[in-house]
């Protein structure tokens, strides 16, 4: 690919990551409650999730999600189901503390990002939507420029969501402790969770 091309797609990537959407909240709402590493480890599970979309669109099985309306459906609706589930989890937890915090797995807050991502057909359509028109059909395969294109995505979207999990972490980290906030936080939690849901449900190709 073309250096132009590169920057360009870059660019674009930059400015979709840092527009407010499911993941800067999840990754912010994961941060608040159990602080830097565990929202660390939530954004790398998102952005790994981003590989599964992009390898879907690059060999063409996003495109069957497209025309295929079951399997969006079913995809759709089991995010939300999980989102609710977790969100149900949120409004459960009691006041956190810092032992609580060390205890967390961090394994499970990977794969948390994870399914938050696969689970959201929006993504997939999303990339396949974008990354065909950074494809030139005179630089090679389209498919490998396509996993190419997300891989770049990935790379930019682990530092943007790495920084904003360090600086939500970092407000959280003031906030434990303290059982009235945690209270609110886990309200909050719950409410963006369940908003994610909605949205996810409501959801139309």
């Amino acid at each position: 690919m073309e250096l132009s091309t590169v920057l360009s797609f870059i660019g674009v990537s930059m400015l979709l990551t840092l527009s407010p959407g499911p993941d800067n909240l999840f990754v912010v709402a994961q941060s608040v409650s159990y602080g830097r590493r565990a929202g660390l480890a939530t954004a790398l599970g998102l952005c790994t999730g981003i590989t599964v979309h992009t390898m879907a669109a690059g060999l063409g099985l996003s495109a069957i999600l497209y025309q295929s309306n079951l399997a969006f459906q079913i995809v759709k609706y089991a995010g939300a189901v999980y989102l609710l589930y977790l969100a149900w989890q949120a409004l459960r937890e009691g006041p956190l503390t810092a032992k609580k915090v060390d205890k967390l797995s961090l394994p499970a807050l990977y794969r948390r990002g994870i399914l938050m991502n696969v689970l959201n057909p929006k993504v997939s359509l999303f990339f396949l939507a974008l990354l065909p028109q950074f494809v030139s059909p005179h630089q090679g395969s389209a498919a490998l420029q396509m996993i190419e294109l997300g891989l770049i995505f990935m790379a930019q979207a682990i530092l943007l969501f790495s920084l904003l999990a360090l600086f939500a972490g970092s407000v959280g980290q003031k906030l434990v402790g303290k059982p009235r906030v945690a209270l609110w936080i886990n309200r909050a939690k719950a409410g963006i969770f369940s908003f994610i849901a909605i949205r996810l449900a409501l959801l139309e190709k």
